[in-house]
């Protein structure tokens, strides 16, 4: 029987920036020694921040950077984005991957990167979309062979190689090979593990996933058609994994790393994962103060934490919308006394603090919202917005932070002045202001 460990709020926080990279020491490239390692060295670790990490979200929007750069430029400074690209999809050029495939992109917590490793863990959510058989579009049958037929013969091919993406400008108008390719790829025997340029390249799961992630062990199951570990274990070891990448998170927390309490899985398969973790010893039952709904610890980080390994002055950085740290609201809230929204989606005229608003994070703490924008050779904070104490002073501490953060994202796209336009609340606008100064 494992005791309920109890935890303060200053150290969940601390096990979840620990968990996330963002404390001294946990990932093999300090933020300062970035920009002058060698670009061999900064991939590998962007590589490594991947597979600590277990997914990085995918996503269209560009500010400084999409988000898949800023994730790893906020725990390891500027690698640079060939550094990147070679990390997650091999570098160089054409359609054809470089080398072995290290990643694949698939939904996780939504369209993710993943380490290739994580690819038989997802044979749960393969056979969910199977027995489901249609995905927002009906699948023109007819047309599924032919995109097996054409990567087979051809090799890997991007969506227009085959035919064009859609039928109109509307955006879910797909042509049937555009929905042909993406069910395909819901379903396991097409993947992508390239981008060129940031278009998909589609090729044959069976010669661009290596072998040893496919071929079947002797606990495979090939339930509705797809090899691959059984549900109930797919969804035990992505808790297991997403344990690890919290910390310490509630039920929720840890379903939403993966998002395997979907449509795809049935709550008590996730009930049987989590106490199955426990009895395992992998998860630790924790209160965490202030917290309303229990929580799990993962059993290394607590060990960690009471052996003093878990400590130092968090990265000063700013952060994507969509980071880990981020990604799930209500537990940036409990975490950090911090309501987020991103207002991209959201009427101009209705934003509260912007159209990609960036948290800043320092000391341990989220302490500032920034939205930014290129104009020329200057980064624009469009709206800095501080979070206030109890008699909404905003602490100096936090203007500096906020300075420190926007500098060093306007170095590291090549920008050479800053400069906010609106500061809230204003009376933190001169100290800002100077803290900007070059």
């Amino acid at each position: 029987m494992n005791a309920t460990v109890e935890l303060s709020a200053a150290d969940a926080r601390l096990l979840a920036l620990h968990a996330q990279g963002l404390l001294p020491g946990v990932l093999p490239l300090r933020p300062g020694a970035a920009a002058g390692a060698s670009q061999r060295r900064r991939a590998a670790a962007v590589d490594a921040t991947l597979r600590h990490l277990g997914a990085v979200q995918l996503d269209t929007i560009s500010v400084l950077a999409r988000s898949h750069e800023l994730v790893p430029y906020s725990r390891l400074g500027a690698v640079g984005r060939d550094a990147v690209e070679s990390a997650y999809w091999g570098g160089g050029r054409g359609n054809a991957h470089p080398g072995t495939a290290t990643s694949f992109e698939y939904w996780s917590h939504a369209a993710c990167i993943l380490p290739v490793e994580e690819w038989p863990w997802f044979a749960y959510r393969r056979r969910s979309y199977r027995r489901k058989g249609i995905r927002w579009h009906e699948v023109p049958t007819h047309a599924l062979q032919d995109v097996v037929s054409r990567l087979a013969a051809e090799g890997p091919l991007t969506t227009t190689d085959l035919g064009g993406a859609r039928q109109s400008a509307e955006w879910f108008d797909w042509s049937e090979t555009k929905i042909a390719v993406e069910w395909l790829l819901d379903v396991g025997e097409v993947v992508c593990v390239r981008r060129v340029g940031w278009r998909r390249v589609y090729d044959l799961a069976e010669r661009a996933i290596p072998a040893e992630h496919r071929e079947p062990a002797p606990d495979w199951v090939d339930d509705d058609g797809v090899h691959g570990p059984s549900d109930a274990a797919c969804v035990r070891e992505l808790l297991r994994r997403a344990g690890r990448v919290m910390g310490v998170g509630t039920r929720a927390d840890l379903v939403d790393v993966h998002r395997v309490g979907s449509r795809h899985v049935p709550p008590a398969l996730v009930d049987a994962g989590l106490a199955s973790l426990v009895d395992s010893g992998d998860l630790v039952p924790a209160q965490v103060e202030g917290w309303s709904q229990p929580a799990w610890a993962w059993r290394p980080s607590l060990d960690a934490l009471a052996a003093g390994g878990v400590r130092g002055r968090s990265r000063t950085t700013l952060l994507s919308p969509f980071d880990p740290v981020v990604w799930e609201r209500a537990r940036a809230s409990r975490l950090f006394g911090f309501d987020f929204q991103l207002e991209a989606y959201v009427p101009a005229d209705k934003r509260v603090h912007g159209y990609f608003t960036m948290p800043v994070l320092h000391g341990g703490r989220l302490v500032a919202r920034v939205d930014p924008k290129r104009e020329g050779e200057v980064l624009v904070g469009r709206k800095v917005t501080f979070e206030t104490g109890p008699r909404g002073g905003v602490p100096a501490s936090a203007v500096a932070g906020a300075a420190a953060a926007m500098r060093e994202a306007a170095s590291w796209v090549g920008l050479d002045q800053v400069r906010a336009d609106q500061v809230v609340p204003a009376s933190a606008a001169p100290a800002l202001a100077e803290a900007l100064r070059p």
